[in-house]
């Protein structure tokens, strides 16, 4: 009898644990594995911006007429070395940069992959009165005045248009650099016959009323590569550390852009208004300037083909301006 009562404790015992399993017996097994990390939560994100035309797709955010559950901590940097160094160091998790900088970027170890690209078109070839332009050759013997130095996305494209019409970038044309400030300063006092330059300096060159808009490089671009979105200028930038542990929130971020990029279209006023402080242009100069800009949030996974080939152009044409075309790891899917 004693046995019987023993086997039946042992069933009892064997049928209670398996009944509350996590619990008692099975839960020494349990406690042995290694827990998971608990990923902490996040409240607020950096995201660095470029001073320049790319204030306005961000004026809803900064404002904060446009916000979702994170905050965002908007600075604004001035070069693109400030911009690596932040990035480098780990001290923001999201970017808009000129896509081409930060192709570059990547290329150099810094791992940040694109989300989306929301600027398509900026970039304009300016004549003065007296300038008679019927085409690219008419550059021929010409100087072309373009923004900061050799490598930038307008000198780029000036120098594929022209070498794509057998005239040689250097030796049939000269290329000068200067702050676009001081071009702006220089064909507004009828010094220089041609400035290849973005908005909204063209609009500033344009205030006193002299001077035309000879060549849209967008539309050129879109003529000999075939795309309907234009050059894929800028875009946003994620650190992929922060992607992989939070991809809902990085999405979240695309969102927070797209829309204050459409609230700005939509709100021009408000959003030259909004900006004001950041970039102090007169607002009819800012207005001017939209016209000729467009801001419209593209996804990376859907402009992922429109980037390689622009970026395979402009290697083609200054291999130091795009050290390697990046991978598919580059474009968030």
């Amino acid at each position: 009898m004693k046995n019987v009562r023993i086997n039946k404790l042992i069933v009892l015992t064997i049928s209670f644990c398996l009944l509350f399993s996590g619990i008692g017996c099975s839960s020494t097994a349990q406690n042995n594995q290694p827990s998971q990390p608990i990923k902490p939560t996040i409240e607020e994100v950096e995201l660095i911006n470029p001073l320049g035309p790319a204030v306005i797709p961000v004026a809803g955010i900064d404002s904060e007429t446009i916000k979702g559950d994170l905050k965002i901590n908007l600075q604004y940097w001035n070069t693109v070395d400030e911009a690596v160094g932040l990035l480098s160091a780990g001290d923001v998790e999201f970017a808009v940069l000129p896509v081409t900088n930060g192709v570059n970027m990547y290329a150099s170890g810094i791992d940040i992959v694109l989300l989306g690209v929301h600027e398509w078109k900026v970039f304009y070839l300016l004549a003065s009165d007296q300038a008679d332009f019927q085409g690219w050759d008419s550059l021929a013997d010409q100087t072309i005045y373009t923004p900061t130095a050799r490598g930038q996305t307008v000198d780029v494209l000036t120098r594929y248009a022209l070498t794509r019409e057998n005239i040689q970038p250097d030796q049939e044309v000269t290329f000068a650099y200067a702050p676009p400030q001081e071009i702006v300063a220089l064909f507004k006092e009828g010094k220089i016959d041609y400035a290849a330059l973005p908005e909204p300096f063209v609009s500033l060159a344009l205030a006193s009323g002299s001077g035309k808009v000879v060549l849209d490089f967008q539309e050129y671009w879109s003529g000999v590569s075939g795309t309907d979105l234009g050059i894929p200028i800028a875009g946003l930038f994620v650190q992929k550390e922060f992607l992989n542990n939070y991809p809902e929130e990085a999405q979240e971020i695309a969102s927070l852009l797209d829309d204050s990029t459409r609230w700005a279209n939509e709100n021009s006023d408000l959003a030259i208004q909004a900006s004001s402080e950041v970039l102090p242009l007169p607002p009819a100069v800012m207005q001017a300037a939209l016209k000729r800009i467009k801001f419209e949030y593209i996804p990376a996974a859907e402009a992922e083909s429109e980037v390689i080939s622009f970026l395979q152009i402009m290697q083609e044409t200054y291999p130091e301006g795009v050290k390697k075309i990046p991978d598919s790891g580059f474009f968030v899917k």
